[in-house]
């Protein structure tokens, strides 16, 4: 019994019922990343010591019925930009190689409590700056269907690991489309949730007012039942919203009569590729045949989400990147004349290029004199943005559109032109400017056999209606392992 082949929730039931111990999943999680990292590079962290030691401890609990959770006992991974407490949190940068923090990231002290045993870090792009896990200081992670492709960013370890089986599911964080895009290059689900919905405490920043955790897991019903978890208000986080609709697992229901689903005609245009437009518009039909009204809609400005995202994020990191500076932790460059030198020698040689970048765009568009005619420019098309979602859920419950143009892109293909890889993220930043949740799921294949995803969106708050739509196309669509993996025999 390949225990890593279940689902999360799956999983949970085996080792509840006393069928499987949590130091059996722990090791079978354990020793599959021992066979495969050095072919797939999705961990920057393996805590083995520290994960067979929780599963002892969360064995026992079990048996006395302490833990009665779905998940408890479940192996996950976090992305390496929440913190753990002791564990080392890199960001997969230089300059946080030797960071281990001395607190614990909200989301993630609620999986604890839930009983989820961590088994390490995953690879990302550094600061998540990136669509592509190529920009990572520790080496770029492979996509599990095809090794000569990325598995998407920033979150493309996490994906990748639930991709390969390495893990049920895992945590990732999404400021314009890191937990989407890459669920939807490595043919996994994610959700990003309604930003406020799960606390930012402990998630070391890139863009403040756009930053999301969430999951990625196997399938709609591991997410909305990891999305319960996670979603808790928070008084460490002046952003958490105090709600109590937070009963996910209740909308996983394979019923979408009478549901509104809008399809934006502009994300069908140039640049998306014949495969995606296909079988995402082909998903639309089978949520259309199971008595869903799905109608096109004009979703006007999302030619300026681009500009006005990437103007926003680097000028919230070229804030937030400022506090790294080798004096008080990570990495301090060996030789220096004085302060003022240190400090740029440390950032010189701890941040990569795609870092710098940011910070450069991020601090010009905050300078004096050019303040005014982009960033504060950037801000108002944002409000406008947000108010064009607003008018489209007048009328419709869920809108629905592919994740990315592409597919997953072959590797180093768009490191060499950084502009193809903000295009990329066309369909997915909007939602982070308006605040919005999305779920990202598989929704059919390409000519080369690589994973489409599509997006479904919802109302800020209303997680559970995409999560109902996209748990009732799921039972049309079975998940499906990657065929390189098959393959070998893995």
């Amino acid at each position: 019994m390949d225990l890593m082949s279940f689902t999360a929730v799956e999983l949970g039931k085996k080792i509840a019922s006393g069928e499987v111990s949590v130091l059996e999943a722990t090791q079978a999680a354990i020793s599959r990343i021992e066979r495969l990292e050095s072919d797939y590079n999705c961990f920057v962290t393996v805590d083995k010591e520290g994960a067979l030691a929780q599963a002892e401890i969360i064995q026992k609990k079990i048996s006395s019925g302490e833990l009665q959770g779905p998940l408890a006992g479940v192996p996950v991974a976090i992305k390496d930009n929440m913190c753990i407490d002791g564990m080392l949190t890199t960001c997969s940068s230089k300059i946080l190689s030797n960071f281990k923090p001395t607190y614990t990231a909200e989301a993630v002290l609620q999986l604890q409590k839930a009983g989820a045993v961590i088994i390490g870090k995953t690879n990302m792009d550094e600061f998540a700056m990136g669509s592509t896990t190529e920009t990572s200081y520790y080496g770029e992670t492979k996509n599990p269907w095809n090794m000569n492709c990325v598995p998407g960013g920033s979150s493309g370890g996490s994906a990748a690991a639930v991709a390969a089986e390495e893990v049920p599911y895992a945590l990732g964080s999404d400021t314009g489309g890191s937990i989407r895009q890459p669920a939807a290059f490595c043919g996994v689900t994610g959700i990003k949730p309604t930003y406020g919905r799960v606390s930012r405490y402990g998630l070391i920043a890139y863009g403040s007012s756009l930053d999301q955790i969430g999951p990625l897991a196997k399938d709609v019903t591991d997410c909305a039942t990891v999305l319960e978890i996670i979603s808790a208000h928070d008084s460490k986080d002046s952003t958490s919203v105090d709600r109590k609709d937070t009963d996910f697992t209740s909308a996983l229901v394979d019923d979408v009569k009478g549901m509104k689903i809008g399809i934006p005609r502009d994300y069908f245009g140039e640049g998306i590729d014949k495969d995606v437009k296909e079988q995402v518009l082909a998903a639309a039909k089978v949520l259309e045949s199971k008595g869903a009204i799905v109608e096109e809609f004009d979703l006007s400005l999302v030619e300026y989400a681009i500009p006005a995202y990437y103007i926003i994020a680097s000028a919230e990191a070229s804030s937030n990147l400022e506090r790294f500076d080798g004096v008080k932790y990570g990495y301090r460059t060996d030789s220096f004349t004085d302060l003022h030198n240190m400090y740029k020698k440390t950032r010189s040689e701890g941040f990569g290029a795609e870092v710098k970048r940011r910070i450069m765009l991020g601090s010009f568009v905050l300078s004096s004199g050019y303040y005014d005619a982009y960033y504060i420019k950037a801000l108002r098309t944002k409000a406008l943005i947000k108010q064009a979602f607003d008018k489209a859920f007048e009328t419709y419950d869920v809108i629905l559109g592919p994740v990315a143009p592409t597919t997953a892109l072959k590797l180093g293909e768009s490191l060499s032109d950084p502009l193809k890889m903000y295009l990329g993220d066309i369909y997915t930043v909007s939602v982070n400017l308006a605040g919005l949740p999305g779920i990202s799921l598989p929704c059919g294949f390409d000519q080369n056999g690589m994973p489409v995803g599509m997006q479904l969106l919802g109302k800020a708050f209303d997680e559970k209606s995409i999560i109902r739509a996209a748990y009732s196309f799921e039972q049309t669509m079975q998940y499906k392992r990657p065929a390189t993996l098959t393959e070998r025999g893995l």
